[in-house]
């Protein structure tokens, strides 16, 4: 079974392809029954049609599926029966006759996009443009924030007129700009230290929502000058962007003041009293320092006293911590309940705050960055694909998202891991037992893309089935229903329907359909959501306890015998993949800050199972003389003095020299045109390793290094540690100081203990 060419129909990755029927026997598969599912995955236009018209629906209220492949229709009865709940008494339409088969009927459909009508519960329309606010910390460093306003100057320039804009600067105050107030430059003071409400905000900027009263919609009408058109008001924003000094000069021994948080807060309370709440929009935070005033504080201007660590978290050292984190759950709700986004792109050799901002710009689906200098090709090209467009008149960003799961009678949803909220809406098909985001069959998303990637978990139970009926199903349906705001200004409904096969505990077809892959992506995810509440070696240890029942129960062996241990091919890389996770940064936090360890985790929880792959076992290519490039194991015994490498764990991408083809260059043989093999193997790698940075988002970092420099151990890091210096030494071999076990060790033992049970 090709796994990749199924996503590619469907958009949706199942670690198992075939469920047992009773809850014992799936908890005893030790992977969960899930399905890691991207909403809006990108399907050739002839597998995904859109659709004029609205879907129809069962009028079971409990159900409410939409028509689907797997529905039955009585075109002389002008009936259609549901997959879902078997409600056989819905209308269909008469006009339709056996000849004219709706799209959605098509059992090549299994996805179908549905373009909404105006919803008059939102004002007919759809909102209007998006609103874009840029917060800039004005306490960035001068030559910093000149690289800064020079792409942010870049980015105005190529928004569509349409897009509203907005501007909010920081540092110790929070200045708001008047875009439309002629004549001179014109700004709202805000105090950094204090928290105001929403609304006391919206009275000062003289801006109140529409939704209140006819009046209070010409009001705002009249004062909305803060937000406005790009084709009104690019000249008054580029003029306030270019004026922008830095205001980083501070007492010798602290930190510059920065109200990051009260920032954040008052741009919010903007888009809150000039935007219905359908209409989305983003706030985009550039900052080059942590928040040291006000709401959201996470380290004192005092630089004898530094920002807090792993160290400092794990012994309940953090006296502000708790109360950032209170304050940014009440923004994330604001956010949400609004279809704001919120992004962070920060720019700092020390950390900022993102650990304590991550929530927020998760739930929201926002972009995070974390960059060395607003100079760097890294930050610019995140900016720039950002607001890539490709010839349209809106910008490529969808907004206001929700997805709704449909069931059939014996799955129950359980909950959700990913860039998403629960809305609490509990009707049969919701299980007691909560993973993540639960208690609900319907989320929300301020914002997704065709990458955005959700990992859904379910719990199964046919014993209300056989008893109803003498045979047990053969057969189960999950519906996912994702309703969002597309860039052109509509609502769109995608629909994707989807069955796979009840089989029993012992069945063969268990194995055959088991996407490790997958498995690995769903593991991670529940690895890194215990790792917020519990500690490191606790989460290892679950790790390895899992995967010691799982090759226990799948591997084939004598017992007590573990020189017979095997397993079959679609489970023999699974313990591969649980030894690099547990390894990886998003586990293993001892040489991240908590900064950076916030950001991998969050980038996981969204990203694919090729991504995610990527991210947990990383891809080593060797280049040489002898050939194109192969891929190598990931292990310090591919390192070799006249190879190169190219090493790419989805963060960032190294190219290693080895020592022999670093001398060579140093000394400039491949300028020679005697030596052309070797300029051309010096040249390949970094064609292959643009094209990679051209095709991911963010942006990964690129570090070129010889072996032996210090910028290697990005590679040595995540390198299986099979050469250590307690090994038996090679000549000229590369050695990994490390007390922690290779591969093999670790297979040895995991064989060890699973044939004892």
């Amino acid at each position: 079974m090709d796994f990749a060419e199924l996503e590619a129909v469907e958009g949706l990755r199942w670690p198992w392809h075939s469920w047992p029927p009773t809850p014992s026997a799936a908890e005893a598969l030790v992977v969960p029954t899930a399905v890691l599912c991207a909403p809006l995955h990108p399907t050739a236009p002839d597998l995904l049609p859109i659709l004029p018209y609205p879907p129809l629906r069962c009028a079971t209220r409990t159900c409410a599926a939409a028509l689907n492949p797997f529905s039955r229709v009585n075109h002389a009865a002008a009936r259609w029966s549901c997959a879902f709940c078997g409600a056989a008494a819905n209308p269909y339409p008469r006009h339709l006759s056996p000849d004219a088969i709706p799209a959605e009927l098509f059992p090549t459909h299994s996805s179908v996009e549905y373009t909404l009508p105006p919803d008059p519960a939102e004002g007919g329309g759809g909102g209007g443009p998006p609103a874009i606010v840029f917060v800039i910390d004005a306490a960035t460093d001068g030559d910093e924030l000149a690289a800064l306003k020079a792409e942010v100057l870049r980015v105005v320039q190529g928004l569509p007129e349409r897009v509203r804009v907005a501007l909010v600067t920081f540092a110790a105050s929070v200045w708001v700009h008047d875009l439309g107030f002629e004549g001179c430059a014109r700004v709202v003071v805000f105090n950094g230290e204090r928290e105001l409400e929403s609304e006391k905000i919206q009275q000062l900027l003289g801006v109140r929502h529409s939704r209140y009263s006819k009046l209070a919609a010409l009001k705002a009408t009249e004062v909305q000058r803060f937000l406005l058109p790009v084709s009104e008001c690019e000249f008054s924003i580029t003029s306030a962007i270019e004026d922008l000094s830095s205001m980083s000069a501070c007492p010798r021994g602290h930190r510059p003041l920065r109200a990051t948080g009260a920032a954040i807060s008052t741009a919010i309370a903007l888009l809150e009293g000039c935007c219905s709440s359908n209409t989305g929009g983003r706030i985009i935070v550039f900052t080059s320092g942590p928040t040291t005033v006000g709401p959201g504080l996470v380290v004192e201007t005092d630089l004898g006293k530094a920002i807090r660590s792993h160290r400092d978290i794990f012994n309940a050292n953090v006296p502000l911590i708790e109360k950032a984190q209170d304050f940014y759950k009440k923004v994330a709700k604001r956010l949400t309940d609004s279809a704001l986004v919120l992004d962070l792109l920060a720019c700092s050799l020390d950390q900022v705050g993102a650990a304590e901002l991550r929530y927020p710009v998760e739930v929201s689906g926002g972009l995070m960055v974390l960059a060395e200098s607003f100079e760097s090709e890294q930050f610019k090209s995140c900016l720039r694909q950002t607001f890539k467009r490709e010839g349209t008149d809106y910008l490529n960003m969808n907004f206001n998202a929700t997805i709704e799961i449909v069931t059939s009678r014996e799955v129950k949803i359980c909950g959700a891991l990913g860039p998403c909220i629960s809305l609490h809406r509990k009707n049969s098909s919701v299980s007691d037992k909560e993973i993540g985001e639960g208690g609900t069959n319907c989320w929300k998303m301020s914002t997704l893309n065709n990458k955005t990637c959700i990992a859904f978990f379910f719990r199964v139970d046919c014993s209300h089935s056989t008893e109803r009926n003498s045979e047990p199903p053969t057969v189960f349906f999950i519906q996912f229903m994702t309703r969002y705001r597309h860039g052109d200004g509509s609502y769109r409904l995608r629909v994707t329907t989807v069955a796979r096969r009840w089989a029993g505990p012992r069945s063969p077809e268990i194995a055959e359909g088991f996407d490790q892959e997958a498995a690995a992506a769903v593991m991670a995810r529940i690895a890194v959501h215990r790792a917020e509440t519990y500690h490191v070696r606790d989460v290892i240890r679950w790790l390895d306890k899992m995967l010691i029942r799982f090759t226990a129960k799948f591997g084939n062996y004598v017992p007590e015998d573990p020189s017979t241990f095997r397993l079959s091919t679609n489970f023999s890389l699974y313990p591969q993949f649980m030894y690099y996770l547990r390894r990886s940064q998003f586990i293993d936090v001892v040489n991240s800050s908590p900064d950076e360890t916030a950001f991998f985790r969050l980038m996981l929880n969204r990203e694919g199972v090729v991504g995610s792959l990527i991210m947990i076992q990383p891809t080593l290519f060797q280049y040489s003389f002898d050939g194109p490039p192969i891929p190598v194991l990931l292990d310090v015994s591919s390192i070799s003095p006249d190879v190169i490498l190219l090493f790419d764990s989805y963060f960032y991408i190294v190219i290693h020299y080895g020592s022999k083809i670093a001398q060579w260059r140093k000394l400039g043989y491949h300028k020679d045109p005697n030596h052309e093999n070797l300029r051309k193997l010096l040249e390949a790698p970094e064609v292959d390793a643009e094209a990679l940075l051209a095709d991911r988002f963010p942006v990964p970092k690129l570090i070129k290094c010889d072996q032996h420099g210090s910028q290697a151990r990005f590679l040595l890091a995540r390198l299986n540690p099979s050469v250590t210096q307690k090994s038996q030494l090679s000549e000229g071999s590369e050695v990994i100081f490390t007390d922690d076990i290779c591969l093999q060790v670790f297979i040895d033992h995991l064989q060890e203990l699973a044939v004892q049970g």
